[in-house]
Parts: structure tokens; sequence; C-alpha cells
């Protein structure tokens, strides 16, 4: 895609079948999963359907890339699908004109598994910044809050899920996050990339989470990072998913990032629908629709 003078291409990592979407998003309608198309949900299983995937985008002359997606070789006990995953994500952004020492700013929307993977890769048994020529933005709110040096000030897990996942935040801290502390600038409230690129906080799902905001000539576009996993949640926005945490506090981010879209026309562009992955959105009474599909 092309929006404005910025391009924008999507690298894939990894796309299927994760879980029932009845657990990636609790509480959120049937009748709504049963409207979406195979890309977004199965529906002889129930299973939701995603994508793991990178953006590139080429502005003002930079290489910038929106999260890294899960990187390969990794221990990752919280989600056995992507334990030691290997995938050939490398040569798939070679084949996108991307090379890891052309990559310029390198983009965390937040701190999960699953958005910094790929900040990293193994050499010689030590984890190095697989793109070495990059700054590394990340929200400091997040660098705060996953690292291990703070974990005693974040409440006890409630069950052996939750726990599960605080075990594997320390395990992506230590793989993903620590190497490239060196070359990262913690930003908060609201960063300036370039001409055409700003970040801005959107705290709920983690609470350093992020928007980035893509505006050039009369094109808008927000890549969402994890507000969204599922087109449901644009058409039900008071529903989070179960990887929120304060699902509250980002239904409510959800729905004022999605008026802003709806009135200003900016395209949405999450971190994990497959498929045509971008949505333009309108306001469906005091909810929203999906207008059309691009990406």
């Amino acid at each position: 895609m092309h929006i404005g003078e910025v391009e924008v291409v999507k690298v894939v990592e990894w796309q299927g079948e994760i879980a029932p979407a009845s657990t990636i998003v609790p509480g959120s309608p049937p009748e709504l999963w049963a409207g979406l198309t195979s890309d977004h949900w199965n529906p002889a299983t129930g299973g939701y359907r995603g994508a793991v995937q990178t953006w590139v985008l080429r502005s003002e002359g930079r290489v910038v890339l929106v999260d890294t997606g899960v990187g390969n070789d990794r221990r990752r006990p919280q989600i056995p699908l992507f334990d030691h995953l290997a995938t050939p994500f490398l040569d798939r952004l070679a084949a996108a004109g991307v090379r890891p020492e052309d990559v310029d700013v390198v983009v965390n929307t937040h701190i999960h598994y699953d958005h910094v993977g790929w900040n990293t890769e193994l050499r010689d048994g030590e984890w190095v910044p697989a793109f070495p020529n990059a700054t590394y933005l990340i929200p400091r709110a997040d660098q705060v809050y996953f690292d291990p040096r703070n974990a005693h000030r974040r409440a006890a897990p409630r069950d052996e899920r939750e726990r599960l996942r605080r075990e594997g935040s320390l395990l992506v801290y230590a793989d993903s996050i620590a190497p490239v502390l060196g070359r990262a600038r913690l930003w908060e409230g609201r960063h300036r990339v370039d001409r055409n690129l700003t970040l801005e906080a959107a705290p709920g799902h983690t609470p350093g989470s992020s928007v980035l905001r893509l505006a050039s000539g009369s094109d808008r576009a927000v890549f969402v990072g994890d507000l969204l996993h599922s087109p449901v949640q644009i058409l039900a926005p008071e529903h989070s998913s179960c990887f929120c945490e304060d699902p509250r506090q980002a239904a409510a981010t959800r729905r004022s990032v999605l008026e802003r879209a709806a009135d200003e026309r900016e395209l949405v562009v999450p971190a994990h629908f497959a498929g045509q992955a971008a949505a333009e959105v309108e306001r469906d009474g005091s909810r929203f629709a999906i207008r059309g599909w691009a990406g």
C-alpha cells in the first residue's frame, strides 16, 4: 500500500488458528463471529484465526518496522504454539527489499512476546540486536512494568495461566528487550518519529501500549497494535482480549481510537488481522462498522 508518500508492506511471520474465539475475546457475541470471513475465524471449530506480522514503512528515506513478531529459538512456556518457533522471517523481510542493516527504526507498540521477538536473534549463544543500525522505540511505561527488577510491584498471579504469563514475560524481557536497551529510546506520552509518523500512548492492553499514527498529505492511518485482535472488537469495542492487563481501560482506549479513525477517515491497521489486514471504519450508532478492507 501507499498511504500518502509512505510505502507500507506487510511481512507475515506466522498465520493460523490459535485458540477458541471465546477465549481470545471473552464475552464477545457469537453472532458477530459468525459474520466474519475464514481469515478471522474457523466456523467448523469456533477457533480464532490470526496472524503475527510486521509492517514495513518507508518514510522520508528511512525504513521503519512496526512490531517484530515472535522470533526464532525462544522459550515461550506461556504459549506452546510459539515455543522455539522457526520461520524464514528474515528471508521474507529480504524478499520485501529489507536487509537487517537497512532498518533505521524499530517500533515496539508494546512489550508482549509477539511484538518484540525479532528485536534480537541468537548468535553464538547470545541474544544480539537483529537490526544493528536501528533505534528501538519502546514505551517507557512498559519497560518499567516488565523490568524484572520491578516484579515485586505487581500483584501475585491469580491462577496457573497468569503464573505462566508472568514467567514468560521475564523470558521475553531477557531475550528481546534487555539486549537492545543500549540502542533504545524510551518514550512517554507522545513521540514524533518523523514528519509522517507519530507515536501516542494508548494504555490498557499494557500500561505502555501505544498506537502509531501516519499522516501524509490527505491520507491517514493508525497502527493500533493489540487494541484490536479481531474485527468483532470493531463491531463491539467493549470486549477486550484475554491478553489485556487492564480490560476496562483497554476498552475505553479502543473506543477513543475508533472514534477518531471513523471521524478522520484513518485506516485502522491492527497487528494480528489475517488476510486483508487493514480496515476502514465508520460509525454505526453508538458502535462501529467496517466500510472496507485494504492491505
